[in-house]
């Protein structure tokens, strides 16, 4: 899209000390483009603390309104989450809307949900994120008149506080009408999530900062391993160009399979109103046998965002699972790849070599405790030895007087399954 059909913004951000201050003003102008805005100018100020009643200071306010009118701007967006009263204190003297890093977080999500259940958690939390807000368009409208008693106290509410109070009660019913119907989400969604764990397939996840390269992962191993190549993913080089988590099956050359989750990505300071959204969203990764971070090697800001992803996977209570860290986008720097050293692997997505370091590095971790078993199974049994080639990696099969004998690689679950045809084991 040309920047003459963005709408131009400025970018304000205050700097209270904070060591990485910077990368996240250049979060903040990722995000704005990521909401079709032309970030047309930048304010900084350095201040202990924000200004209880106007965020900047009043000297640096006037300065913000005096780039407004030279650059044309139609939004101004703070870095921070800001009170309702910043925000109509900056509205009367910048005389252009404030938009604060949740609201524009916020417009993002509700952008890009596609899902039904994505649709409702933003919409949820845009309404709790406007409840306390709602008296600003309330008092632009409408006196508080009040009357007093011969007693001093109040004896009525004025039209201002009666219509807020009105208001709040709407959005609070809005609330409940969106929760319930969660609920009923959530309820099917545990219905499909139920049924393919009864498959007893190990779940992968990949995790890890917005537009680090989870989706092209994803799907570059879809095109070899996927069911089916017409479910590949969205790409694109923008902040949450993909909300929804997408879940596929893969299976490899030796028949095992897995699903493989590719989740929401994180960004720093992550509006409170959202983290229940991201537990939903996020259900495949807590409940994932193994979590893949992709992280963004080319970014000087890499070891902030694995923090970020770290931190967030505690908020949402995702516990402490197996991971292997994966640095991609090596191709874009000078460093050799692909390498690994322990759990931590450095690829490029668009490398062959690289895909196979991943495949194989996931597979030791995911099928570590598959079995390697002999089993003698009666000719009449062939629906036992069509799932053994199905479902099993088979390394032998011999036709012997008394039935098939295969050897193959198979889950406990399944050797237990069929205890019956064991004949020998190798771990």
């Amino acid at each position: 899209m040309d920047n003459s059909e963005l709408t131009p913004v400025i970018n304000i951000g205050l700097n209270t000390g904070r060591a990485n201050f910077n990368y996240g003003m250049d979060e903040l102008a990722a995000l704005s483009a990521a909401n079709n805005m032309n970030v047309v100018e930048r304010i900084d100020q350095s201040l202990p603390k924000p200004i209880a009643a106007t965020y900047f200071g009043t000297g640096k306010v006037e300065e913000v309104r005096d780039v407004v009118v030279e650059t044309g701007a139609q939004i101004v967006v703070a870095n921070d989450e800001l009170t309702p009263s910043q925000i109509r204190n900056l509205e009367k003297v910048i005389k252009v809307p404030v938009m604060d890093r949740t609201g524009l977080i916020l417009a993002i999500f509700a952008n890009r949900a596609q899902s039904r259940e994505a649709k409702l958690q933003v919409q949820l939390a845009k309404l709790q994120y406007q409840m306390p807000r709602l008296h600003t368009a309330a008092n632009q409208s409408l006196d508080q008149q009040t009357g007093t008693s011969a007693g001093g106290g109040f004896t009525n509410r004025g039209a201002g506080e009666a219509q807020i109070e009105l208001s709040r009660r709407t959005v609070q019913r809005q609330i409940n009408h969106v929760r319930h119907e969660l609920k009923e989400v959530n309820r099917s969604a545990e219905v499909k999530r139920q049924q393919r764990e009864k498959g007893h397939l190990p779940n992968v996840a990949l995790i890890g900062y917005t537009n680090a390269g989870k989706s092209t992962i994803m799907n570059e191993l879809i095109k070899r391993f996927g069911m089916n190549d017409d479910k590949q993913v969205m790409v694109k080089n923008m902040l949450f160009a993909t909300l929804d988590t997408s879940v596929r099956q893969l299976q490899f050359e030796d028949s095992k399979k897995l699903l493989l989750s590719d989740t929401v990505g994180f960004v720093s300071q992550l509006p409170t109103t959202l983290v229940e959204a991201f537990k939903s969203t996020l259900y495949e990764a807590a409940n994932a046998d193994l979590l893949v971070q992709i992280v963004d090697y080319s970014s000087d800001d890499r070891a902030d965002m694995m923090s970020t992803t770290e931190k967030t996977l505690r908020e949402i209570g995702v516990p402490d699972l197996p991971m292997l860290t994966v640095f991609n986008k090596a191709d874009l720097t000078d460093s050799e790849y692909p390498t690994q050293a322990g759990d931590q692997l450095v690829i490029s997505a668009k490398d062959d070599a690289s895909i196979d370091l991943l495949v194989d590095a996931i597979k030791k971790k995911v099928f570590k405790n598959f079995v390697t078993a002999t089993f003698m199974v009666p000719f009449d049994k062939g629906d036992v030895v069509s799932y053994l080639n199905e479902h099993a990696s088979v390394l032998e099969t011999d036709y012997k007087a008394e039935g098939t004998q295969i050897k193959a690689e198979v889950t406990d679950i399944d050797f237990q399954r069929f205890q019956a045809y064991y004949v020998s084991t190798e771990s």
